[in-house]
């Protein structure tokens, strides 16, 4: 469980989604017909116990397995920690222990894990951010989602602070199966890197740094892109381990990846938590999953197991362009840190409630909120950097959240083209919209590109809109004095910097 902070992972990483390993084993065992069982595994699955495979069964139908059941299933960890190194390259160092877990414990680990993570204190917080941005609705209770979301499926686990395979005494063995290849990746991840250590090396806890600088917000995304990578050299391993079946692999089946993607994002038909998430929600649970694979598979195609393996934790991808778009970390591509403004003296009249990065992935999923998924795909690769900072006036915490959002862009038309879009999205993000510009159509669907700058008034206070040169601000909630400090030193800032 990582303690990502940025707007993206701060709300929701601290929640382990291991239930979305079901989706996939679910659908890899649906598609792959039955043919020589993959190296060292059981030989006694038949087709039809493995086309059942569409997750855990629900409360109603729950058995135990029996004790000759988990005697083998326990003698499979081996077996199959062996292909895992193989298909890997990560030695094995010393066996991985293992124990058989119900689920009422599971259960309780996770929600005490909950509980207790840093990250789990924010979410709130966060929600709040998040619904500023539209990003989740308004009456929505995040929280409750999370538990609800944690209750409804779960999957084995590996543990790193134990260094044990929890395997499940409710689930039949040919369901753990894949789940296990994924699980003990992780363990041999972590024997070669520790992955508490790895995940955490870098680190900034900016909630604590009074003084907020560049590298602070460049820092911000570390986090998510390292549990991308763990987790998509994971799924990597666990669809090898399925498709070895038919002599198959990732990097020969690109298609099988396609189809994945899709499967995740419908959900399994008894996933209804997840079916009913809204899209920033389920996209940012299976990201470092449905993202993250896709990064493996490309560097396996380009540099083999070792630079898509043990290369890429000793030299980790930046940011989410760079798993979003693996030949920007292929070619070494660096985006320079965006320049900020002095935050203390520019929010003086202010308590500050949040900052942070809005990574290339949060850019797509803001798009893709407001424009669509086919917009989003053409715009956000002209990200070229981002954050927020969110406040509330001093001594009045039932004001409405104040936020600054500043985005870079390739170009000058990406950045108007982008302005257009989160111009329109304040339809669906306030209630209570008026048009101050003569010149723009009062009806904000009708807007295109913008430049210059641009004002509204909503029920939660003005909305300012600036555009110049690849750089766009947007100042909503915030006095006017405040908002002319700003855009004269984001400008100012941003000008600097070419």
């Amino acid at each position: 469980m990582t303690q990502s902070k940025n707007l993206l992972s701060k709300a929701t990483s601290y929640f382990c989604v291991l239930w979305l390993l079901w989706l996939l084993a679910a659908a890899l065992c649906a598609q792959t017909p039955p043919a020589q069982q993959p190296p060292d595994q059981k030989q006694n699955q038949t087709s039809d116990k493995v086309n059942e495979a569409a997750g855990p069964p629900t409360e109603t139908k729950e058995s135990r397995i029996s004790p000759q059941e988990a005697e083998e299933l326990f003698g499979e960890v081996d077996q199959i920690l062996r292909f895992a190194h193989r298909d890997s390259s990560f030695p094995i160092k010393h066996e991985v222990k293992r124990r058989l877990t119900n689920r009422d414990e599971v259960v309780a680990y996770l929600e005490k894990s909950m509980r207790e993570d840093k990250s789990a204190k924010r979410v709130e917080r966060s929600a709040l951010v998040l619904k500023k941005f539209g990003l989740l609705p308004r009456d929505f209770d995040l929280s409750s989602f999370l538990v609800a979301l944690l209750r409804e499926q779960i999957a084995g686990y590996y543990d790193p602070k134990t260094k044990t395979m929890n395997l499940l005494d409710w689930v039949p063995p040919e369901q753990q199966r894949p789940v296990l290849a994924h699980e003990l990746t992780h363990a041999l991840q972590d024997q070669s890197f520790g992955l508490e250590k790895w995940m955490k090396a870098g680190d900034i806890d900016i909630d604590r740094k009074k003084v907020i600088t560049p590298a602070d917000i460049e820092a911000d995304e570390t986090d998510e892109v390292k549990e991308a990578v763990v987790e998509g050299q994971a799924e990597a391993v666990m669809l090898d381990y399925v498709l070895a079946a038919v002599g198959k692999s990732i990097v020969n089946s690109p298609d099988m990846l396609a189809t994945l993607d899709a499967e995740m994002m419908a959900g399994s038909p008894d996933s209804v938590e997840f079916k009913s998430a809204p899209i920033f929600l389920k996209e940012s649970l299976t990201f470092p999953y449905r993202y993250g694979v896709k990064f493996v598979a490309a560097l396996l195609e380009n540099g083999g197991k070792e630079k898509a393996f043990p290369g890429v934790f000793t030299n980790p991808p930046h940011s989410t362009r760079q798993i979003m778009e693996p030949q920007t970390y292929l070619s070494g591509e660096v985006v320079p840190p965006m320049p900020v403004p002095d935050f203390r003296q520019d929010f003086k009249d202010y308590e500050r409630f949040d900052v942070g990065s809005i990574s290339e992935f949060d850019t797509s999923m803001l798009v893709e909120q407001y424009a669509g998924m086919k917009e989003s795909r053409e715009v956000y690769p002209g990200w070229r950097g981002g954050y927020y900072y969110s406040a509330r006036p001093k001594g009045n915490p039932a004001a409405p959240l104040a936020l600054l959002y500043v985005s870079r862009w390739a170009n000058d038309s990406k950045a108007q083209e982008f302005a257009g879009i989160y111009a329109k999205s304040l339809a669906q993000r306030y209630k209570n919209v008026k048009q101050n510009d003569p010149d723009l159509p009062q009806d904000l669907q009708h807007i295109g590109t913008l430049t210059g700058t641009h004002t509204w008034q909503t029920e939660d206070g003005p909305v300012v809109i600036e555009v110049h040169g690849d750089t766009v601000m947007a100042a909503e909630s915030l006095d006017p004095a405040t908002t002319k400090q700003l855009e004269k030193e984001v400008f100012a800032l941003a000008g600097a910097a070419h």
